[in-house]
């Protein structure tokens, strides 16, 4: 997004100045005026981050990935290194065959974490799990779901149940964001419900607990997510939902997800068409490009063409700008009964259906998009427009607009499906790639024999691994033996007998060792066997 007179600027300070780093885009790096500036540098390192990237079969695919290595022919002889945290030994072997590295020394930390307890919890009933849990007062947690609506109500969920918790994902503005991890980090507010756009930056050592409360898209993801816990090297814990509820979510993703050629050439058409672009002519004009729009005019479904759009990038065919999508804000400055009488007198039904709509839109300025409200509300976006504007001008909101409009350029000329036909095997080959991940992650959840933690480890090439003798399954299997099995058994039938006991009285009742009393009660509640109520005893489930 840097316009070229400051990259002018930039290079300069890099060149003759005290700069010592530059960060640039794979696909900023195509561009030959970048690669001049380049060139005139003395580099010392050249350093490629999240280097699965290159990689079809890693979790994150980018083709301008492929193109790195000119930096071989721009700073020959330079020192290359690779980074990532999580890669199958294919990604390992394409990073090295794409970057071109010649003998690499491959440095490697195994995955096993000996302090990180691996959990599937087979079950429905989400909200009593979670509280079940979540201790008060809680440990730095991570709870990630897929839906940013449902982060929002599950946030609210929690604090409403007396839990400390702020909600993130890529929908809120930067002030937003920063608020609720700064609240986060500082543990103001311990339980951050999040989708996975939490992710980048984080290094908090003493997280104790990551949920998923969704099906992640990939075991890749999963490891990065849920290995966000522990890094102090003390006890912590992770935890997916699985269901068959959870198992149909994920596949009607994936489908939701899954590009078509046939799609993709109407949405290319549609596009060119919509922007008066001629056959054969290549723009080079930045396009204002409003996709809510561009959907309704040609009937088309919002996700799967925002999906297009970013694949069309992907694979150089145009340049999809979302810096400028900022949504407008909306604040109500007067008082409830001000609104209220407002409302009343002019009788309108606007305002009312909005303070239903968005929650604390008196004390916080509420992200809104007019085009959806407007739906929402079957009303024209139009008048709706009018109608915040006029509240404002009545000192009634404080109301700043947004176009909501993102800008596109293309970089090739526009052929319709000759432009698109060359990439038909590559699109079959990324829906097969994203199918055998989530296969992965159902066979993962519906494992009930090998350990969890061998499981993950053997998908990332690590064998001759040792159970971890903390996950669900490693316990599960402690209580099936002989030392276990008879103390558990007794311990089920004293509850079942006296409905509630402590753990004292469950020691004086049982007359046994004391240390296997107490282990037989933590296989029993990590086993969702029994739980602990309100009044701290023991009761079966």
């Amino acid at each position: 997004s840097i316009n070229r007179e400051d990259t002018i600027r930039e290079f300069d300070n890099l060149q003759y100045g005290n700069y010592k780093f530059l960060y640039v885009s794979p696909e900023k790096l195509q561009s030959e005026f970048i690669q001049q500036k380049i060139s005139r540098l003395q580099l010392n390192l050249i350093a490629i981050d999240e280097a699965h990237c290159i990689s079809e079969w890693g979790h994150d695919f980018r083709p301008a990935y492929l193109k790195i290595p000119i930096l071989k022919e721009l700073a020959p002889n330079v020192p290359m290194i690779a980074l990532t945290a999580t890669a199958t030994k294919r990604v390992l072997s394409d990073i090295q065959k794409y970057l071109q590295l010649s003998n690499p020394i491959i440095i490697k930390k195994s995955l096993v974490r000996n302090n990180l307890s691996f959990n599937v919890i087979n079950s429905e009933d989400i909200y009593y799990q979670v509280k079940r849990i979540l201790t008060k007062p809680t440990a730095p947690s991570i709870i990630y779901i897929n839906s940013r609506k449902k982060v929002k109500e599950f946030s609210n969920y929690l604090n409403k149940k007396g839990y400390k918790s702020l909600y993130y994902h890529g929908g809120l503005s930067n002030n937003e964001k920063l608020e609720a991890f700064n609240s986060w980090m500082q543990e103001k507010t311990p339980i951050m419900v999040a989708t996975n756009a939490f992710g980048m930056g984080i290094d908090k050592g003493n997280v104790r607990l990551i949920i998923h409360l969704d099906l992640p898209s990939s075991l890749e993801n999963y490891m990065q997510e849920a290995g966000r816990a522990g890094r102090n090297g003390k006890d912590a814990f992770t935890y997916i939902f699985y269901s068959k509820a959870a198992v149909t979510s994920l596949k009607r993703q994936y489908t939701k997800n899954t590009l078509t050629l046939p799609f993709i050439k109407i949405v290319y058409k549609n596009l060119n068409q919509y922007l008066d672009i001629a056959y054969g002519e290549l723009s080079e004009k930045l396009y204002s490009f409003n996709l809510n729009d561009f959907c309704k005019h040609y009937n088309l479904e919002l996700a799967s063409t925002y999906n297009t759009l970013k694949f069309l990038e992907k694979e150089n065919v145009l340049s999809f700008d979302e810096n400028l999508n900022k949504r407008s804000t909306l604040r109500f400055i007067a008082t409830p009964n001000n609104v209220l009488a407002y409302s009343e007198k002019n009788n309108d039904k606007l305002i009312k259906a909005i303070l239903r709509s968005y929650g604390g839109i008196f004390e916080n300025h509420i992200a809104i998009n007019e085009t959806n409200l407007s739906k929402k509300l079957a009303i024209d976006e139009t008048f709706l427009i009018h109608e915040l504007t006029k509240y404002a001008n009545d000192g009634l909101v404080e109301y700043h607009y947004n176009k909501n409009k993102s800008r596109l350029l293309f970089l090739v000329p526009r052929e319709d499906h000759i432009t698109i036909n060359k990439f038909s095997e590559h699109i079959k080959m990324l829906n097969n790639v994203s199918l055998e991940k989530i296969d992965a992650v159902i066979d993962y959840t519906k494992n009930t024999t090998v350990c969890r933690s061998k499981f993950l480890l053997n998908y990332f090439g690590e064998t001759n691994i040792n159970d971890c003798g903390i996950c669900d399954i490693c316990l599960s299997s402690k209580l099936t033996t002989i030392d276990y099995r008879s103390l558990s058994e007794k311990t089920v039938s004293l509850l079942a007998t006296h409905k509630q006991l402590s753990s004292k009285e469950l020691i004086k009742l049982l007359d046994d060792d004391t240390s296997s009393i107490l282990t037989t009660l933590q296989l029993l509640l990590d086993t969702n066997k029994i739980t602990i109520n309100s009044q701290h005893k023991f009761e079966l489930k």
